[in-house]
């Protein structure tokens, strides 16, 4: 592989380009060789164990590089999917690095309570964004194989065959004969809509000779002009303005959706749906179940009308089996297949993300067959469902387990363990203290007050939510700026706590169990365990280690353990940690390496929401009780384009169609902060141009 520096790229064989402005450091080239030698001899399972902030994604990055395979990489949470989404995206900029997640922001499954009889009809919010980079996701695997997706566990949930997705893709070219209508009704096939007024992803419109397309799975239009029977041209076209950003000799369209079928193939199984309605009808009459009976043939025809007269019923992902024709009990396509057999996967977080996979498949078969039984489903339903854990295990090829604490499984099938215990930094591990917990609070308040006086912020660990919010009270009750964080708080409120602890607006953070994985919280110099000899799943090996790498990232880093028995776990901890700061002092005197703190942009508050009369609602994490709200410092309102231009009529339409244009490239690359704020220039400029 060549390398090169200072913002040049770095290629393999052919397709990957890594592009970076530095080079593998510390023990990273090892763990790289390591890793790829052993996947060209034939292994099937390795493990990349690095401690925390080694640099694992940009190890990952290299692997990819060097083995020039399409990848899969799934996480246990959205967050850090969306991270390492960011961090790949930077590293391959010219090839295509999708996110895979799930694409509702808000999801209530269908079920049935037998107990109170009551029946949970689903509810679902679905995030237009979100349903797009899914799509394109699986539009990318279909077209190229330079192509890294990052994904959450929903990666092992049913889709469309790729064999059905890719013969229902529509290939257009410059020259090409077809009738504008036979176009229309293509796309109108594939779950297209037709709208003239609103050009949004998954819709077209008709203009005399042009059809304008706006792809399911691009922010961009391509319009298709037409010369009598014949395509003219096609070009890009902004979806906002209109106007034509390229030309493009030929095109393939994906399906709007990721559930379609085929008209031929839907009629096929719309009788086989039929068939099982009868049989089933037939069973639960014997069975006595009339009530049951009613219920599934009122609900099951209504859906069958739906799929005969628009091709599309809501639920339709409850017969999937009957309608692609795969028999009970066969594993459901999944994105997995869009890959093609030759790729390599690599699960983060190996030690969560597993036991994730595993617990899927059993939930959705429980609350399914409850379903069945009451005459809400037909028993195919049940085929609509996340694999095994041994079907996702056949499936994938090559793994790389990525875990500063790999779990039994990892250590267990694995033939290749790469170790990274050096930080790019020159970090050592932070020091370990064992304290009695006769007196830990009034000795993590000294530790709060004095942490504080030196600049550093330091987070808590409390075993219950409970112990979170009152710990947090009473350190606010006695003048120490505290606020609690779990799993009450939302996705976007915990990005605002963790925000203003780094600024400063506070000193202390109270969890549980988010402080664990993945925050990157440079300022954080303390992290103090409370009852940390209470042996369980808070206080295992696992959640000690990955709890003390918090404050890894500061050169002041200590971590406080109170307890007054050593745990195999703490035990464990202090090995470990012991055994790691002797291997990186040794490389730091031995290459002259001076330890530094790592240095990170502290990003702006993202939580104002529009609220009537402009003002900000409650920040989440905060006291709910008596005294010690901080409230955050007020920062100033974004100067309004609009005030200030004075522009024309179509200047202010161009200007509108770069603001959109930056404001998603700025929410693609999870800038979302940069994309508040261009979302309210937008509606500013939005209003003058009205």
């Amino acid at each position: 592989m060549e390398t090169r520096f200072e913002n040049e790229r770095v290629s393999g064989p052919a397709g990957f380009r890594l592009s970076a402005p530095f080079a593998p450091m510390g023990d990273q080239p090892e763990a790289i060789d390591a890793v790829c030698h052993g996947f060209e001899q034939g292994a099937a399972r390795e493990i990349l164990q690095g401690v925390t902030g080694s640099g694992k994604t940009f190890t990952m990055a290299n692997v990819i590089a060097r083995l020039q395979k399409p990848t899969l990489v799934i996480s246990h949470n959205k967050t850090l999917a969306a991270q390492l989404y960011a961090e790949l995206k930077g590293f391959f900029p010219d090839n295509a690095v999708e996110y895979f997640i799930s694409y509702y922001d808000y999801y209530q499954p269908e079920a049935y309570i037998p107990q109170t009889d009551t029946y949970i009809e689903k509810d679902a919010s679905i995030n237009e964004d979100l349903e797009r980079f899914r799509l394109a996701a699986s539009h990318a695997l279909l077209g190229r194989r330079d192509t890294i997706i990052v994904a959450s566990v929903s990666c092992i949930y049913g889709l469309l065959s790729p064999e059905d997705y890719r013969g229902l893709m529509i290939s257009l070219h410059e020259g090409q004969e077809i009738v504008r209508e036979d176009l229309m009704a293509q796309l109108t096939e594939i779950q297209y809509t037709r709208n003239d007024y609103e050009p949004k992803p998954g819709v077209f419109r008709v203009r005399g000779d042009v059809l304008d397309i706006f792809p399911s799975y691009s922010t961009e239009g391509i319009r298709v002009s037409f010369f009598g029977d014949e395509i003219e041209s096609l070009k890009s076209i902004n979806a906002v303005t209109g106007r034509v950003a390229g030309a493009m000799p030929s095109c393939l369209l994906s399906p709007a959706k990721q559930f379609v079928m085929p008209k031929s193939q839907l009629m096929g199984g719309v009788e086989r749906i039929k068939e099982e309605l009868r049989e089933r009808l037939a069973e639960l009459d014997r069975d006595g179940k009339l009530l049951e009976g009613q219920r599934l043939r009122q609900r099951t025809e209504y859906d069958l009308a739906m799929l005969a007269e628009m091709g599309y019923c809501t639920g339709i992902e409850n017969y999937s089996a009957p309608l692609a024709g795969r028999a009970s009990g066969v594993p459901p396509p999944t994105l997995i297949d869009y890959f093609g057999g030759d790729f390599l996967c690599i699960i983060d977080e190996s030690h969560v993300t597993l036991p994730q996979i595993r617990a899927m498949y059993n939930g959705d078969q429980a609350r399914k067959q409850i379903l069945v039984d009451n005459g809400f489903r037909l028993p195919s339903a049940k085929d609509n469902r996340p694999l095994t854990f041994q079907e996702f295990d056949e499936r994938v090829g090559r793994i790389l387990y990525v875990s500063a604490t790999p779990g039994p499984h990892e250590r267990a099938v694995s033939t290749v363990t790469a170790q990274q215990v050096i930080r790019p930094t020159g970090l050592l591990d932070p020091v370990v203290e064992v304290r009695p917990l006769a007196g830990q609070i009034d000795d993590l308040i000294e530790e709060i007050r004095a942490n504080a006086e030196r600049g550093g912020r330091t987070l808590v660990a409390a075993l219950t939510k409970r112990a979170c919010e009152d710990l947090s009270q009473y350190l606010a009750d006695i003048g120490i700026r505290a606020e609690w964080l779990h799993s009450d708080i939302d996705a976007i409120g915990r990005v605002d706590i963790l925000g203003r602890l780094r600024r400063g607006d506070f000193d202390a953070l109270i969890g549980v169990n988010l402080l664990r994985e993945g925050l990157d919280l440079p300022e954080v110099t303390r992290v103090a365990i409370l009852d940390a000899d209470k042996e369980g799943f808070l206080r295992s090996e696992t959640s000690l280690i990955q709890t003390a790498g918090r404050c890894a990232r500061n050169v002041d880093g200590k971590v406080i353990l109170y307890a007054d028995i050593e745990t195999p776990a703490i035990k464990a901890v202090l090995d470990v940690t012991r055994e790691h700061r002797a291997k990186q002092e040794a490389y730091n005197a031995a290459h002259g390496i001076v330890p530094h703190t790592v240095r990170r942009a502290i990003n702006e508050d993202l939580t104002a929401e529009d609220t009537p009369g402009g003002a900000a609602p409650p920040t989440p994490g905060q006291p709910r009780r008596g005294k010690g709200r901080h409230a955050p410092p007020k920062k100033p309102a974004p100067t309004s384009l609009v005030a200030e231009s004075g522009l024309a009529k179509e200047d202010l339409l161009e200007a509108l169609s770069r603001l959109e244009a930056e404001m998603r490239q700025a929410a693609e690359a999870l800038e979302f902060e940069r994309a508040a704020l261009l979302r309210d220039e937008l509606r500013a400029l939005r209003k003058e141009v009205r």
